[in-house]
């Protein structure tokens, strides 16, 4: 049996000035996108550049972190967010969604879209492989922080999270941050070598990241103030990203039968 190691949350200590490790992991995932992202812009017929490659990371950053703090309170506190409202603002609470962050960044390349005169599927097949970063830090930051652990299990490598209780569960955390980190990551690289249509890969992220949070959240505990949403199973995780994937794969039909014409 394994046991969580009860990581200092804090990384660094500068006097008053307190660096979290979630929060560097949000550096790490923000790195990773403008370093690999200014690398490809410059491959030929890219149609970005190294400055607009930090305009995304710019609004993109703003995107996900209002996104995902005004998604978490939409889809997992809505009835904390109505009797406070300025709950929306406590961010040290802790509170960020994937889905929510999603949101505020496709609201962030329609507009960058808009003012470059693109079509969105080309801002957003070039931002979808460079996503991947970003989540697998992200998962990283919540096994450090022994937050979001899994469902009980008797798997050899089920692990004591003494902040909960002293039974073994899965590491889920760490599920996630190999699905939705490094496959998926390695997944979309790959596909887009093999120059797709506009829009397939857009359509492959959403279709992989929903099938891996799908099956994560099957070992996963559900959100306290939630539970499970339905006959006794089902997660809000998931309910939120059976869409995603069904219309990923709308996204690539299309995609694929555009670029057959």
């Amino acid at each position: 049996m394994l046991v969580h190691p009860q990581f200092d949350p804090i990384a660094l200590s500068l006097g008053p000035l307190k660096i979290h490790w979630y929060g560097l992991m949000y550096v790490i995932g923000f790195l990773g996108f403008l370093i690999i992202g200014k690398m490809r812009s410059k491959e030929p017929r890219s149609v970005m550049n190294p400055d607009r490659v930090d305009d995304m990371m710019f609004w993109g950053a703003i995107g996900v972190v209002a996104g995902g703090r005004i998604g978490y309170m939409l889809f997992y506190n809505l009835k904390g967010f109505l009797s406070d409202p300025i709950s929306l603002f406590q961010v040290w609470d802790g509170g960020m969604s994937f889905h929510g962050g999603l949101l505020g960044v496709i609201l962030a390349m329609f507009l960058l879209a808009r003012r470059w005169n693109l079509n969105f599927f080309q801002v957003s097949d070039f931002v979808a492989p460079l996503v991947p970063i970003g989540l697998g830090a992200g998962r990283i930051g919540n096994f450090i922080n022994g937050e979001l652990w899994g469902r009980a299990t008797d798997v050899p490598w089920g692990m004591v999270f003494p902040q909960v209780d002293n039974i073994a569960r899965h590491p889920s955390q760490l599920y996630q941050a190999a699905l939705e980190g490094l496959v998926l990551f390695l997944l979309l690289n790959w596909f887009r070598k093999r120059s797709p249509p506009v829009g397939a890969i857009s359509g492959l992220f959403l279709v992989g990241y929903g099938i891996a949070r799908v099956m994560v959240e099957f070992v996963r505990e559900p959100d306290s103030q939630l539970g499970y949403v339905a006959w006794g199973w089902v997660t809000q995780g998931q309910v939120l990203s059976v869409p995603m994937i069904l219309l990923g794969l709308l996204f690539m039909g299309v995609a694929y039968k555009v670029g057959k014409r």
